[in-house]
């Protein structure tokens, strides 16, 4: 690859960029919940299709594909998430999500883009113009994914929807992840990057009654309690302190009143790990406590217990990823490129496509908080010593990318990874014109 075909390509993004914000601004304020992105997978279409993409729509759902075919040459698949959270926004900006929706479990509520992927959808339609718009820059076919439920699973729903039948083989999978790190900055790392997932849904069950009689009870929302309190032990007990692990307890619901001892007692459970043996013995431990912790209190029955998505290590091919750094430092500067310096504890169901293809995929993140937040820290130093308290991490209801200079920067990280397989010194359209 050559620097030339690439700034070509990247050659007319500045006049491109307002309508980018504008977009981006009207996707923050409008987000959807998983399996529910009607709205945006429209938007996502109908770009698509103005721009010269072959667009197939409800992939696994919600999913949108465009297929851009541009001569012979390696197939690259690019892909962005949809999907909002369900949190209440509390960032005060201007476009800030005031949207609600009913989640599936039929309850009513608020929805934010909280992890970034409104700003993935945006970058991704910025490259798919991009390519569209300077096809004489680079040869071969580009699938972009536009993928629904990344926190649920949206992946696998896409390849059960025959996503490897349905559309061009790629050679290449590339995916990236808006950060809270300076805007400007990205990272990676060869191997694995991001921890496997596991979530669960335990349900207690006790005997209801009357709050002033517990005698004649068996309350589950004690029992809940001590299922909480004792999964800690399983990190700071039954994990070496050289392995990776973390169990949290995202959710408890029990009860309706402060005077009823309810029936049962439900908690939601999210399990990381980096490797498969731990994965194995921390997914034990918790079925084992809480079945155990059921038993101490007498449960009258044993509890439930139900998988909500699972998804694998991130793993990124080592020579891809060289690649793929390498071609954004160039665009970028190398003082701007960081590897990382261990995985990453957050997850993702990106490379569940590169897996089903059997090819190499790279996924790196870039930063998008305010660099003006970390002026007396060091780049460097965030690898090690993490994020200041005054910076809101994704998930957070403050979490939201500053538009400049992060979309940019993200169309541009994207078109720079893509280019080694689609730009060459003698790169051409396939009809000898530049549309």
């Amino acid at each position: 690859m050559t620097a030339a075909p690439l700034t070509r390509l990247l050659a007319s993004l500045p006049d491109r960029l307002p309508g980018l914000r504008a977009v981006y601004e009207d996707l923050h304020a409008h987000p959807e919940l998983s399996f529910q992105e009607f709205r945006t997978a429209g938007i996502v279409a109908d770009r698509l299709r103005q721009q010269g993409w072959d667009v197939t729509e409800g992939v696994g759902g919600t999913g949108v594909v465009g297929v851009l075919a541009n001569g012979e040459g390696p197939v690259v698949l690019l892909r962005a998430d949809m999907d909002g959270l369900p949190v209440q926004e509390r960032t005060g900006l201007p476009y800030a999500s005031r949207a609600t929706a009913v989640d599936g479990d039929g309850d009513e509520v608020p929805v934010m883009h909280a992890c970034g992927h409104d700003m993935h959808v945006t970058c991704l339609l910025g490259a798919t113009a991009q390519l569209a718009g300077v096809r004489g820059e680079w040869r071969g076919t580009v699938v972009a994914v536009f993928q629904p439920a990344e926190e649920v699973g949206g992946a696998p729903a896409m390849i059960d929807d025959g996503f490897l039948e349905r559309f061009p083989r790629a050679d290449i999978c590339l995916g990236q992840h808006v950060a809270p790190a300076p805007a400007g900055f990205v990272g990676t790392r060869p191997g694995p990057v991001m921890a496997a997932s596991d979530s669960l849904r335990v349900r207690l069950f006790g005997r209801g009654g009357h709050g002033s009689t517990p005698e004649s009870t068996i309350d589950p929302v004690v029992m809940a309690a001590a299922v909480v309190m004792r999964l800690q032990t399983i990190v700071s007990r039954e994990t070496g302190a050289a392995q990776t692990a973390v169990v949290t307890v995202g959710s408890l619901h029990a009860g309706t009143k402060e005077n009823i001892i309810p029936d049962s007692a439900d908690l939601r459970i999210n399990i990381r790990s980096t490797a498969p043996a731990v994965r194995e013995r921390v997914l034990t431990a918790v079925e084992r406590i809480v079945r155990a912790e059921a038993a101490a209190s007498g449960a009258p029955k044993e509890p439930e217990i139900t998988g909500l998505n699972s998804f694998p290590v991130t793993v990124n091919d080592e020579r891809a990823t060289g690649t793929v750094m390498t071609a954004i430092a160039e665009v970028l500067g190398q003082e701007r490129v960081f590897t990382l310096p261990q995985t990453l504890t957050g997850s993702e169901d990106f490379g569940v496509f590169g897996t089903a293809l059997g090819v190499p995929s790279v996924f790196w993140h870039f930063g998008g908080a305010d660099p003006a937040l970390f002026r007396d820290i060091d780049p460097e130093a965030l690898l090690t010593d993490g994020l200041p308290e005054t910076v809101p991490a994704n998930h957070s209801p403050h979490f939201a990318p500053v538009p400049d200079p992060t979309i940019g920067i993200g169309v541009t990280t994207l078109l720079a990874a893509a280019a080694p397989w689609l730009c060459s010194e003698d790169a051409r359209p396939a009809d000898g014109q530049e549309d």
